[in-house]
């Protein structure tokens, strides 16, 4: 049975949308995709190579993310990066028509890159674990890889982003080996991808209503729950009052500062399914990709 953590209604940030598009700071806004989030970094107006692309969304969403792109920053503007938290196909899916269409280069984690440039596949799903409809066709889900080499970069070794002045990446692994967060620490607004997220993603049913709860990674892509504790851990220590995921609505405030702290202490007993594949013996990785997998479950 999948656990969660309540959220009070009043902590989601997600408010008069337009157009599909949230904004929850003044440089910062994410759009819903299905069953995923994308997030825009930049001042409405910014204009051409004034703003980023973090993470790329499903496959057939390159017209939608570049058509609120151009309502926000401007006809014709174009990123000055992509931004990947990691390169799960929900999250990459109109990755290489946009860095395509925009001419712009794209930025992961070194130990994210075998997965984008065609050299590593991620390693199967567990469509055993969480219940629920969406967990139930992980078994058919992409797991690439895909390539995009030619325009790949890897983030630097400072922690600092490419055009994103007062931001960090934080290393985040777990749900894959070269996840990555985003924190700005002057107004402590994270961006987490998955390393946690505010929806029950294995349920089709809340995926589609956005029921605001606080879980772990989604269980049935996770293939190694030792570094998505630590992960959770990191973040949590933040203390962060603003946050946007890759799954479900953003959060703000004391709730859900709570809420994410509660995760962390108890993230055994919520986030990790009591069996599966990867419980108790992970996946391993290396720059080249994946080294091994342990065997399905009898």
């Amino acid at each position: 049975m999948t656990q969660q953590v309540p959220i009070d209604p009043a902590a989601r940030a997600d408010d008069h949308p337009a157009e599909g598009v949230y904004e929850i700071a003044p440089d910062l806004a994410y759009q819903r995709l299905a069953i995923v989030n994308i997030q825009f970094y930049g001042r409405p107006g910014a204009g051409d190579r004034q703003w980023l692309l973090i993470d790329a969304g499903v496959f057939g969403t390159a017209s939608m993310i570049s058509d609120a792109a151009a309502r926000r920053f401007g006809k014709d503007s174009r990123p000055a990066a992509i931004i990947l938290t990691h390169g799960h196909f929900d999250h990459v899916g109109a990755l290489a028509d946009l860095a395509e269409q925009w001419d712009t280069p794209v930025y992961a984690h070194e130990l994210e890159r075998p997965y984008l440039d065609g050299r590593s596949a991620y390693p199967p799903p567990d469509p055993t674990v969480g219940g629920g409809f969406m967990a139930a066709l992980a078994g058919f889900y992409p797991r690439g890889p895909i390539d995009v080499g030619k325009r790949l970069h890897t983030l630097p070794s400072d922690g600092s982003v490419p055009a994103m002045p007062g931001w960090r990446w934080i290393a985040t692994p777990g749900h894959t080996p070269g996840h990555i967060s985003l924190w700005r620490e002057s107004d402590r607004t994270l961006i987490a991808g998955d390393a946690f997220i505010t929806t029950h993603q294995e349920s089709a049913f809340a995926v589609a209503l956005q029921f605001a709860e606080l879980h772990g990674p989604p269980m049935y892509y996770t293939p190694d729950w030792i570094a998505a504790r630590s992960s959770v851990e990191k973040l949590a220590a933040l203390d962060p009052s603003l946050a946007v995921t890759g799954h479900g609505p953003a959060m703000r405030g004391p709730t859900f500062s709570k809420a994410l702290h509660k995760l962390a202490r108890e993230f055994d007993r919520l986030a990790v399914p009591p069996q599966g594949r990867y419980v108790g013996q992970p996946a391993r990785a290396d720059a080249s990709g994946v080294t091994y997998v342990p065997p399905k479950k009898s």
